[in-house]
């Protein structure tokens, strides 16, 4: 199932690494992977990136009002990397133990459903991970105030409820929901806000903007897997609304950050200079044509594009306002 932003990190890793030979890797042949490689298969590195965006444009918009402060800006960034990492490993197990992960998968191999790792591994791993994220979070409430535990608790809980627990929220069509609040709205609202100590009508509008294309790269995971996800009983929103309405769903959402970006600078809300980020637009075009032209297992590509749309568009966007200062 899908990890909050993306299931899988591209096309073909665990192939390239040779893990389509499971029976290699479960004997410990010469083809098995070292344990330094599994969890690193496991944490799905691909999918960081695009984490990432959301503090990289609240941390541009606090230096722009004149906020920025290092420690709390890398702080943010440690936490949504940590709670993507937590995430990866809380739906690597949790889709094994519920079968919805099986040999068929059309993603790159999963280290439970493989046997590259047990279950008691990659639950422990998320602990650790977990604990982590909230140790930074200790600092982070000793700068901000007690409103940060309430944000972490909240983000942690839906983490792990995003295929775990007695609802899990991607298997009833809230998947686009939870990564929209936790990866746009609260990433660059909640890293602006740990610098400055205030919110911005701005910073929210930047949270749309790159809400909407991390939230396309759980649409294009549900389109690839749509047909496993119905066999499943997986009632994900590209299950409810068939394969056509989700590729509009999809180039919306792709077309969100562009739009909402100059009309900002049309009103003077952003200076000129964060046109900027309009130079990731072919990424983001080429992503669009493959999400209506293909099916299945070739839109591991779209989905790492899509992850590259958002993470280039925040960069070009931060580059925009430090040039216009």
């Amino acid at each position: 199932m899908k990890g909050p932003v993306g299931r899988e990190d591209g096309a073909g890793l665990g192939d390239r690494a040779g893990l389509g030979d499971r029976a290699g890797v479960a004997g410990g042949g010469r083809g098995a992977p070292t344990m330094l490689h599994r969890w690193w298969l496991a944490i799905r590195p691909k999918t960081l990136p695009a984490a990432g965006a959301g503090v990289i444009t609240g941390t541009a918009l606090a230096w722009r009002d004149g906020g920025f402060s290092v420690g709390p800006a890398l702080a943010a960034l440690a936490v949504a990397l940590l709670l993507q990492i937590a995430s990866n490993l809380a739906n690597d197990v949790y889709d094994a133990e519920r079968g919805a992960d099986t040999a068929d998968r059309l993603g790159p191999v999963r280290v439970t459903q493989s046997g590259l790792l047990s279950r008691g591994q990659v639950k422990h791993g998320m602990v650790i991970v977990l604990a982590l994220a909230l140790a930074i979070g200790v600092y982070l409430t000793f700068v901000r105030g007690p409103l940060v535990v309430v944000v972490g608790v909240a983000a942690v809980v839906a983490a792990l409820a995003y295929t775990g627990g007695p609802y899990p929220l991607g298997y009833h069509g809230l998947g686009e929901v939870f990564v929209f609040l936790f990866f746009g709205l609260t990433a660059v609202v909640g890293t602006y806000w740990v610098q400055t100590g205030a919110t911005s009508l701005l910073a929210w509008l930047m949270a749309v903007a790159v809400g909407a294309p991390v939230t396309a790269i759980i649409v294009v995971n549900n389109l690839r897997d749509i047909e496993q996800d119905r066999a499943a009983g997986k009632r994900t929103v590209a299950v409810r609304i068939g394969v056509r309405a989700t590729r509009w769903e999809y180039a919306l959402l792709m077309a969100v950050p562009y739009a909402l970006l100059t009309i900002l600078v049309l009103t003077s809300d952003l200076p000129l200079a964060a046109l900027l980020a309009w130079l990731s637009l072919p990424l983001a075009l080429r992503a669009t044509r493959r999400v209506f032209l293909q099916t299945g297992r070739a839109l591991n590509l779209a989905l790492a594009e899509t992850g590259q749309t958002a993470i280039v568009y925040s960069a070009l966007f931060a580059l925009g306002l430090l040039l216009a200062h």
